[in-house]
């Protein structure tokens, strides 16, 4: 019976633990000054972002233009074998064939190299762009005095959003 009391009076002491901290956590919660900013608007919309953006294309316009040529080159091409392939000798079929396929594969190759420069140029200006608006979000919170901004949530409510804050400083 002993037993049964000391567990029960630590049971009890646990739970009156945990009502005083859950009481003092919504307490903390009220004082609490809380905003949310959206990194997904800030990468569509912000003036920053929106620069990036047209300097990768003006960057990358002339290969993707090669590109989109080599692609043209290579349909013609399999187009005119297709055509011409039951009149042409079987040494001038493999020799077209072998041309297309090199062709191929040299698109293959350039497509590739030319997705892995971009996405390399891409992080590159989104992290700018990112240490930027980390710069402006700090400056607000500290203005305004928020104790904490999120930048990813599942759900934010818009009285908590200052995400047109930010974008209105990066315009700047």
């Amino acid at each position: 019976m002993k037993f049964i009391t000391k567990s029960f009076l630590s049971l009890q002491t646990v739970v009156m633990a945990a009502c005083l901290m859950s009481a003092s956590a919504v307490h903390a919660q009220e004082s609490s000054k809380i905003a949310f900013v959206s990194t997904e608007r800030i990468f569509r919309e912000a003036v920053p972002a929106k620069a990036a953006q047209s300097k990768l294309e003006a960057e990358f316009a002339k290969r993707d233009r090669e590109l989109q040529d080599m692609a043209a080159r290579l349909k013609t091409q399999s187009e005119k074998l297709d055509k011409d392939g039951a009149v042409l000798s079987d040494s001038d079929r493999a020799k077209r064939q072998r041309d297309l396929s090199d062709l191929d594969k040299e698109f293959q190759r350039k497509q590739r190299e030319f997705r892995e420069d971009l996405n390399q140029r891409r992080n590159e200006e989104l992290a700018v762009v990112l240490e930027r608006t980390n710069k402006v979000i700090r400056q607000i919170a500290e203005a305004e005095k928020y104790d904490i901004v999120f930048q990813e949530a599942v759900y934010a409510s818009k009285r908590i959003d200052i995400t047109d804050k930010v974008l209105k400083e990066l315009a700047k």
